[in-house]
């Protein structure tokens, strides 16, 4: 089997959030950060024929980069070939007691408090401000009759930001993320916060939802 680009894109971002994944026969991939704060879900083209385990991901990927239209044989039990050509790789699999993935069950929002829609555009620019004022947290604010996103340093009241609006509302709130939680690959998304201090970041254009857990000091009147 080959991979698409499209996968290998979200495989790319996937190792982002956990450097090992577990691999299910079928087309869904699932991955859960070490601290069990974001998990992703995404649903590909491709239907992977077995269960395994890859413990560095990122190498995998490398090593599936030597060559430029490579091929996945599972035929073997604890490694899968990668090949072209004349050319082979041998990848062992890893023991998937070392590997943290997520829960079976299916995750579902306890609730659903403040919703809003992110574009790519807004999401890159506020990727970009928090990076270059250097700015550790992003923020979902609403106030004043419109919900905003604010890349700050909550910590610090003295500190630059940036803020785009992306909404409105009639409630208040102030929705901590740490901005190296939001792991999310470019994209348009619809998203969901519950006061129970999860939100859901549903991309519109690939069937991949991320989860990711707000910061305990978030407020909801």
């Amino acid at each position: 089997m080959k991979l698409s680009e499209t996968t290998l894109n979200l495989l790319k971002n996937f190792s982002s959030i956990n450097q090992s994944i577990l691999f299910k026969s079928g087309t869904k991939l699932r991955t859960i950060s070490v601290m069990k704060n974001i998990l992703v879900e995404a649903t590909v083209s491709e239907d992977f024929p077995r269960d395994f385990g890859i413990y560095d991901l990122n190498q995998f990927l490398q090593g599936m980069s030597l060559h430029s239209s490579p091929e996945l044989d599972f035929a073997e039990d604890e490694f899968v070939t990668i090949r072209e050509g004349k050319m082979r790789s041998k990848y062992f699999f890893a023991d998937p007691s070392v590997i943290v993935s997520p829960p079976e069950k299916e995750i579902n929002l306890p609730s659903e408090d403040v919703s809003f829609d992110l574009t790519s555009q807004q999401l890159e620019k506020l990727k970009k401000a928090a990076s270059v004022y250097q700015l550790p947290d992003i923020s979902a604010i609403g106030e004043a009759g419109v919900v905003k996103l604010v890349a700050r340093d909550k910590k610090n009241g003295t500190s630059n930001d940036f803020s785009i609006v992306v909404g409105e509302t009639d409630q208040e709130f102030v929705c901590n993320f740490k901005e190296e939680n939001l792991k999310i690959i470019p994209g348009n998304y619809a998203v969901t916060i519950s006061s129970k201090l999860l939100s859901k970041f549903e991309n519109t254009g690939l069937d991949v939802v991320y989860y990711v857990a707000l910061e305990p000091d978030s407020k909801f009147n």
